[in-house]
């Protein structure tokens, strides 16, 4: 059964990002409970940052999961990221994102790789950093299955990254790689740049297909853009997918707002 989430950001860092709510696990907890979400995404500054219990406690009382981690802040607010020319800074970058699988695999919920796959450029050039990329997605991939959980990794697009941008790209390359426990992120936004058809490649990809940021073109949410979203919950539904539709979306007007939308076209589309 396809599940519904939403994203909460803990990160000043990040602020003007896309995550819906900023005002902390609680407020989100509530709002997500009320409005008739399954789960809550949560964006956080590192594993110790969370109040375990805190979390224990929200999780009980709302009835709801964690859908799932981001591990962002490991560059966002630390500086890490895979392919990294100096040795110490991508073995941190390693640790910071095993710590973040620990903290989510406590909670049944994945980590996602997204801004930590970082760029190649300066004294590392493509295939070096595409090497180093996959080097820390195996050992990753790995550690997660001795935890339970699956590794996400999210390909984006061409202006957040210049490693892997489509999804048959990352499909390809998660392909080549020893780990197996690695599934793929298809967030609708980085798609609707990078894909000639959003839903078609949902379907061609399906196998790999672990998670999704349902969010609409302009990074707003579903409905308040241009994307065919008919198309995409066919594409969604006949690959029988039964993960979390996660809105990662810019809350405009506000976060409310965009929570409310995001829910009513999850609920008429997946009826």
């Amino acid at each position: 059964m396809i599940k519904s989430a939403i994203t909460v950001s803990l990160v000043p860092e990040a602020k003007g990002g896309p995550f819906v709510f900023w005002d902390g696990l609680e407020d989100c907890f509530q709002h997500a409970a009320d409005l008739g979400f399954d789960a809550v995404e949560i964006f956080a500054p590192g594993p110790d940052a969370v109040d375990r219990d805190q979390l224990h406690g929200l999780v009980e009382k709302h009835k709801l999961a964690v859908a799932a981690v981001g591990t962002g802040a490991g560059m966002v607010k630390h500086g890490l990221s895979f392919p990294d020319s100096d040795a110490g800074k991508r073995s941190a970058a390693v640790d910071f994102a095993k710590q973040m699988i620990d903290f989510g695999a406590e909670f049944s919920a994945p980590a996602i790789i997204g801004s930590m796959q970082g760029r190649w450029g300066g004294a590392t050039d493509k295939a070096t950093a595409v090497g180093y990329l996959g080097e820390a997605l195996n050992e990753l991939g790995n550690y997660a299955e001795t935890k339970n959980v699956a590794l996400i990794y999210e390909p984006l697009n061409r202006y957040e990254t210049n490693l892997l941008n489509k999804l048959s790209d990352a499909a390809e390359f998660v392909d080549s790689l020893e780990s197996k426990n690695i599934r793929l992120l298809a967030d609708l936004f980085h798609m609707n740049i990078e894909e000639t058809d959003v839903a078609k490649s949902i379907t061609d990809n399906a196998k790999h297909i672990g998670h999704i940021h349902f969010v609409d073109s302009n990074r707003q949410a579903a409905g308040f853009g241009h994307t065919d979203f008919d198309a995409v919950a066919k594409a969604i539904q006949s690959i029988g997918f039964e993960g979390y539709l996660s809105a990662e979306v810019c809350p405009i007007p506000d976060s409310q707002a965009t929570a409310k939308q995001t829910i009513e076209v999850i609920k008429r589309l997946f009826a």
